[in-house]
C-alpha cells in the first residue's frame, strides 16, 4: 500500500486569526474554505452536533496542505500539556526554510516567542542527507508546537 501525506489537521480556536498567522506570517496560501455540518461529519469525527468551519492552506513549496479546523459546536478545550515537546502523541510540524536565522527574526519581530534561538544539531548526533540541521521551536496562536528548520 503506497502512502503519501494528504494533509495535516490543526484544530484552532479562532479561524481568522490562525489563517492570518499561517498566511501573512509564515507565507502559506489559503486554497479553499468549507462549512462542515451534518451526519457525514459527525460519523467521521465521532461527535454529535458538529458545526465547523475549515480553511485549507498550502506552503509556498506545495503539498501536503494544512487543514485549519474551527469547531463552533461542540467546542473543544485547549490542553496546555499539548504545547510541551515531551507530551506523548503528534507533537509538532516542521517547516523547512532557506534561512532559519532570518525566519526566526521575522517571527520575533511579529511578537512570536521562540522557545529558544536557532540551534545547530551536532554532527555527532545526526547528519541528514540534506546536510546539517539548524532549527528552533515556537508556538502558533493556539499553542501548537511548530519548528522552522534549515539544512546546510
Amino acid at each position: 500500500m503506497p502512502l503519501s501525506i494528504d494533509h495535516i489537521n490543526i484544530v484552532v480556536s479562532d479561524l481568522e486569526r490562525s489563517v492570518r498567522f499561517y498566511t501573512e506570517l509564515l507565507g502559506f496560501r489559503e486554497s479553499k474554505r468549507a462549512h462542515l455540518e451534518g451526519g457525514w461529519i459527525e460519523s467521521i469525527v465521532g461527535l454529535k452536533g458538529v458545526v465547523a468551519e475549515v480553511a485549507f492552506i498550502v506552503a509556498p513549496a506545495g503539498e501536503p496542505r494544512i487543514e485549519l479546523l474551527c469547531y463552533k459546536t461542540p467546542r473543544g478545550e485547549a490542553v496546555p500539556a499539548n504545547s510541551f515537546a515531551n507530551t506523548v502523541g503528534l507533537r509538532h510540524i516542521a517547516f523547512r526554510v532557506d534561512n532559519v536565522y532570518a525566519a526566526a527574526g521575522k517571527l520575533k519581530s511579529a511578537g512570536v516567542k521562540l522557545l529558544g534561538e536557532p540551534v545547530v544539531v551536532p554532527e555527532t548526533v545526526v547528519t541528514h542527507d540534506a546536510g546539517h540541521k539548524m532549527l528552533c521551536y515556537f508556538h502558533d496562536p493556539d499553542g501548537v508546537l511548530l519548528e522552522i528548520t534549515e539544512y546546510k
